[in-house]
């Protein structure tokens, strides 16, 4: 409905625009979203308090305030607020040290945001420019120029009531916004003025992909000469199902060109006014931010006289873990740094000690990871976690105090804290949540929700489709456990929640969490810019060209070192793992560090030709081996690849003709390769493929004569051996 004829909220102080910035800067937190997208988890604690990357959401929220220089915060409450306070009263933010004067929770009976506003704006407490953010939100943006640029205007113009700050993302669809509804805005560039947001339905055929268009023609209502006004005159009330958007011309007034963003991430930070809380009480049956309150407040533009404003981002991280697949997207995006500071390492949290380890992944304090484990990249393992041997870890977050047992699979797997998962388990793209129990021989299939303390018995295999809970309901006063959810002696029963039908699509068209490759060599994240479709093949190549230069670098960082070659093949096995790494990949990876090597002791240490080959492959002659698996064939295909593959980097290296000569001779004397290998390697047609190929193999032809004249005598030895045994047999 349009909004009453009503004074804004707030006292008239008549201050100076630098008077106002002397007022605490405020923020208001939506701790909770009053939604059950986190279901069943939420049914047992607040969506704040969830952990990302073993860090409560909140933290990340309040670290942006601090940043933003925020001083008073208000936490506006919902469900589960005494476990907010609670948690609040232990964390740095409610010390002495806390860069906040003021941090006070707020009790609501409210059940949407929209009563939540209604409920700020009675209270009165926020009088000049606020800050509202939800307490899901994770950002490293800096503040400062969109508050500079919101304050200008307003000194310009009282009714700019707010300013949005966006995220640009590239045309592409992108993994964070919903796969059934696409947020459109109609801006005003001159003026960063919004002056339509619609959600347009992905599912009825619109092209979502064309995300900037715009026209400098100048606009008339009555004669509209752009493709955007023309479209907008023909919509009527029917088109909303269309592939046009409705829109009032008279809207159109004044502009001299347009944009029709759909491209842009909303992480719902907005810079408001007190007229803002005073509007939300207008209209006071609208509930959602977006589709209800700004777009009502556009749409009655003429009415109320009030303008949105925009500020978009390219080059700073933000983004909200508004469902599932964001949680998925954004833990992803924060394990891999692109929000840093915003990182494992950064210890938001008291009694984190996190490390950036070698092979790009997060070891806290007193883990405990048995010997022939693997931990790969693009995981988190916390405080006194324990992993079995033979486990495998990938792409995964591990809370603190969680115990894996023997040969367990973890695939872009989210462990709270103290969970169990027993041995020979495989669990791929799931939540576990805090102390739940899996037990031996399970499969936990990718899409899975296990609540808090539920017990999975041993050997059940749990849907993806799957919602379990201990939690007390409404339906469920009295728990009862149903065996053919959690198996015999488990504990748990499956939730059922009516979901929205555009969230329930969200599930359908989306994985829950990304494949444990793209979360291992995808440069992209949801801070890029610009994002482009890539094919399979461009994809492929960025991450080999990933997994080259990390293995490559950490196999010489390890024998510098002075590590064993079995330590090191296991750092190998733990990316290889987190980035589906060929065969081919491997041993390349190999032949370039082993060259590197050579090479670094003979320049740096002083060594001898001849004795930085030996000290580089008889120390490290098992790594070789390990990778290499044709010694039982008659075609050494995997042999000859190594040979062409350290004749090619040699190519680039100074006395690489010298070095290839000594590196062969100590292969073959050490039986690290076969005779048989060599002389394939010397006829495929890409030893000689090129000038350079040729040259750099030439010096090794004296070894080759040497393997000829072996093979040569050898035969000579066996004839004379036959002749020997011939003879004997005719004397007998």
């Amino acid at each position: 409905m349009p909004p009453k004829n009503r004074k804004p909220a707030g006292p008239e102080k008549g201050k100076q625009g630098e008077e106002e910035r002397e007022e605490p800067f405020q923020a208001v937190i939506l701790a909770d979203s009053f939604e059950t997208k986190f279901a069943p988890f939420t049914l047992e604690k607040p969506r704040c308090l969830l952990p990302l990357a073993n860090t409560p959401l909140i933290e990340y929220t309040l670290e942006f305030l601090a940043n933003a220089g925020v001083e008073e915060v208000y936490i506006y409450c919902g469900a589960h607020t005494d476990q907010v306070e609670d948690y609040l009263q232990q964390t740095k933010w409610s010390a002495a040290s806390s860069p906040f004067l003021k941090l006070e929770p707020i009790r609501s009976t409210s059940t949407s945001i929209g009563d939540a506003m209604r409920d700020l704006d009675k209270r009165a407490l926020l009088a000049h420019d606020f800050l509202v953010v939800y307490g899901d939100v994770i950002s490293n943006l800096n503040l400062e120029p969109a508050l500079q640029a919101h304050r200008a205007r307003r000194a310009r113009d009282k009714n700019a009531i707010m300013t949005m700050l966006l995220r640009a993302a590239g045309p592409a669809s992108h993994r964070t916004k919903s796969q059934a509804r696409t947020p459109t805005f109609l801006l005003d560039p001159a003026k960063n003025r919004c002056l339509h947001y619609e959600q347009v339905d992905a599912h009825r055929g619109r092209d979502a992909n064309a995300s900037t268009t715009s026209t400098t023609s100048p606009m008339s209502p009555s004669t509209p000469r752009s493709p955007f006004a023309a479209a907008f005159a023909a919509a009527t009330p029917s088109s909303s199902s269309s592939r046009r958007l409705v829109l009032d011309a008279d809207v159109l007034s004044g502009a001299t060109s347009l944009e029709l963003r759909t491209d842009l991430i909303d992480p719902g930070i907005d810079i408001c006014t007190p007229d803002v809380l005073a509007l939300w009480s207008d209209y006071f049956d609208v509930v959602a931010p977006r589709s209800g309150f700004l777009y009502s407040v556009l749409k009655d533009w003429e009415l109320n006289g009030k303008t949105v404003h925009t500020y978009i981002v390219d080059d700073a991280y933000a983004a909200r873990v508004r469902d599932l697949t964001a949680y998925a997207a954004v833990a992803r995006d924060v394990v891999g740094r692109w929000a840093y500071p915003l990182a494992p390492d950064s210890n938001l949290v008291r009694g984190q000690g996190y490390r950036y380890m070698k092979g790009g992944w997060y070891r806290d304090g007193g883990v405990v990871l048995a010997r022939s484990c693997v931990v790969g990249r693009g995981s988190v393992v916390g405080r006194d976690a324990v992993v079995g041997e033979g486990s495998v870890v990938v792409g995964s977050v591990v809370g603190k105090g969680c115990r894996i047992g023997r040969n367990v699979r973890l695939e872009g797997v989210h462990l709270w804290d103290g969970v169990v998962v027993g041995d020979g388990s495989v669990v791929k793209q799931a939540i576990i949540g805090e102390l739940a129990i899996v037990g031996k021989k399970c499969r936990i299939e990718p899409g899975a929700l296990v609540s808090f303390g539920v017990k999975i018995a041993d050997g059940v295999t749990v849907k993806g489709t799957s919602r379990i809970t201990r939690a007390k309901t409404d339906e469920h006063p009295k728990p009862a456990s149903d065996t053919k959810v959690v198996g015999g002696g488990g504990e748990g029963y499956g939730y059922a929640e009516d979901e929205d039908e555009y969230d329930a699509q969200d599930l359908v068209t989306s994985s829950l969490i990304y494949s444990s490759t793209a979360l291992a060599t995808s440069t992209d994240s949801i801070s890029t810019l610009n994002d482009e479709d890539s094919d399979d093949g461009m994809s492929q190549a960025s991450g080999a060209d990933t997994f080259q230069h990390d293995a490559s670098n950490s196999i010489l960082d390890s024998m510098q070192k002075g590590d064993k070659w079995e330590d090191i093949q296991v750092e190998l096995m733990a990316l290889r793992l987190s980035t589906n790494a060929s065969d081919y990949q491997v041993r390349k990876a190999i032949a370039v560090a082993f060259m590197k090597r050579i090479e670094q002791l003979i320049e740096e240490s002083g060594l001898s030709l001849k004795s930085a080959v030996e000290s580089t492959l008889q120390e490290n002659k098992g790594l070789i081996q390990r990778n290499l698996g044709d010694a039982d064939k008659s075609g050494k295909t995997d042999q000859v690849d190594l040979l062409l593959l350290m004749q090619a980097d040699l190519v680039h290296r100074r006395d690489g003709d010298k070095i290839l000569v000594f590196v062969c001779t100590e292969l073959y004397k050490a039986d690290i390769l076969e005779k048989e290998a060599f002389e394939q390697w010397w006829g495929d047609v890409k030893s000689s493929a090129d000038e350079s190929m040729r040259k750099v193999r030439e010096r090794t032809r004296q070894f080759m004569d040497v393997l000829e004249e072996e093979e040569e005598e050898e035969e000579e030895e066996d004839s004379s051996e036959d002749e020997e045994e011939e003879s004997e047999d005719e004397d007998d």
